[in-house]
């Protein structure tokens, strides 16, 4: 090319607090001032979460005498988070990106929520369905990964052991750590916009918890600690009118369910259970077949949803490995670097945890690892780390490539210019909101996430 053609002048110098220094060299990269994908990588984000999880994990381990420093510092801690993130927002320059990915993410909330209360739904049937009795006699199903774990037990050094056994991380720690993630869009931690990468995180969320409700709908199976339900729930100690149909006559003799199979109809003689107590729920009323109230359990419907909790029947595939898994997936295609490595370990050591305190069979935290990670390579549509600004400058390069070859043929400098601006229009994204709506707008998603992290923190303890 011409060597009178003036190249585009380098993007003026912003703070990136997230870069180490060793990525403070050249910042350019293809036809901008962006830095290649992982530059925006492995800088305080990183320090950020292992000092939450860090400090949360150390109150465990001081005498209760320090346990008021840690209710100091935990604060503390989520404050000055609070503070940077309300300082950044006036600088951030994406705000235009995060209004157009608002509707996304609005919408990816909303179809959370419808799944995960047809989750709760679902659990509290599969736990009640065939009453306290089968819960107390059916043996948990054989599994060699807990076999595994107690073996390892008698073999492995007993600090090896002990660190197996600690309760590192929990299901709140993995959903603070994706707030944290996304709210790095404001410091360029991670290719914005913040609200899209959430809106994947939600939207790979409830089609998980749909596939998993689907699933451990499809086959009941026992429980890997007997004695939940009745410590949990008050449940008939007979089956349900559908199961003492369909299951209770066929359940253990051979002969009835060969002939059950043979003939493919109900055949057998239903003995004499005691009715059902159906309370008065007004058009929520059809629930009281699928929830199975009790006198004692009150009337309220959203009582019973609420109780659900982590069910009492296995419920294949493990969701807290699915948020876990999530997580991990999210850290690392926005920022990678060697916290993303250290999150991964942490979620096998959660798998490992899950199976070791019998909350889960093994195979149920290795289908949630392999769903978790397959589905969010199946939702890069929504969000991606992949800079498609720069695909588009490239695109429009190759358009006017014949022109800027002849422009600079002919010494036409105005015609260069012309060319050149064009090729960096094509990456920019369109503007369109007044600066009024992106200041209100803002302010209300610092407030709204905000005010999600004080939720996730009240209401998540249990699963």
């Amino acid at each position: 090319m011409n060597p009178m053609i003036e190249e585009p002048s380098p993007p003026t110098r912003n703070s990136r607090p997230c870069r180490s220094p060793r990525q403070r060299g050249p910042r350019r990269h293809g036809l901008t001032g962006d830095p290649p994908p992982r530059a925006r990588a492995r800088g305080g984000l990183g320090l950020a979460a292992a000092a939450y999880v860090g400090v949360d994990y150390a109150r465990r381990h001081l005498p209760p005498a320090w346990w008021r420093w840690h209710g100091r510092l935990q604060p503390a801690l989520w404050g000055a988070l609070a503070l940077a993130a309300a300082a950044r927002a006036p600088f951030y320059r994406r705000w235009d990106a995060e209004l157009r990915a608002a509707p996304r993410f609005l919408a990816a909330m909303a179809l959370m929520l419808a799944a995960f209360l047809c989750e709760a739904i679902s659990v509290r049937f599969v736990s009640t369905v065939l009453g306290l009795q089968w819960h107390r006699s059916t043996a948990p199903l054989p599994d060699t990964g807990q076999w595994l774990l107690l073996a390892l037990n008698e073999k492995l050094p007993q600090i090896v052991v002990d660190l197996l056994r600690a309760p590192i991380i929990s299901l709140h720690h993995y959903l603070m750590l994706f707030i944290m993630l996304g709210f790095s869009a404001l410091f360029d931690c991670i290719k914005g916009p913040g609200l899209g990468i959430a809106a994947r995180y939600m939207f790979t969320m409830a089609v998980g918890r749909s596939l998993r409700t689907v699933t451990f709908l499809a086959t009941i199976l026992p429980s890997a600690r007997p004695w939940c339900a009745e410590a949990r729930y008050q449940i008939p100690d007979h089956p349900h009118p559908w199961a003492q149909k369909y299951y209770a006559p066929y359940a253990s003799d051979p002969d009835a369910i060969r002939r059950v199979i043979q003939e493919d109809m109900p055949y057998a003689f239903v003995k004499e259970y005691p009715g059902e107590y159906r309370p008065s729920w007004g058009h929520m009323s059809f629930l009281v077949d699928i929830l199975r109230p009790t006198v004692e359990e009150g009337s309220s419907w959203y009582h019973f949803l609420k109780k659900a909790s982590g069910g009492c029947s296995d419920l294949m595939y493990s969701g807290h490995m699915l948020v876990a898994v999530l997580t991990a997936m999210a850290w690392t295609e926005a920022y990678g670097g060697w916290i993303s490595v250290v999150i991964w370990f942490l979620v096998l050591h959660s798998a490992q945890r899950e199976i070791r305190e019998r909350h889960h069979y093994s195979v149920d935290c290795i289908v949630a690892i392999y769903v978790g990670i397959l589905l969010w390579r199946m939702t890069g549509f929504i969000w991606s780390a992949i800079d498609n600004s720069r695909a588009r400058r490239l695109a429009k390069l190759d358009k006017v490539q014949n022109r800027l070859f002849q422009a600079a043929k002919d010494s036409d400098m105005d015609e260069i210019r012309g060319l050149l601006n064009e090729v960096e229009l094509a990456g920019q994204e369109r503007k369109g909101f007044s600066q009024r709506v992106i200041l209100s707008f803002s302010s209300a998603m610092i407030v709204f996430t905000l005010s999600c992290v004080l939720l996730a923190f009240t209401l998540t303890s249990d699963g």
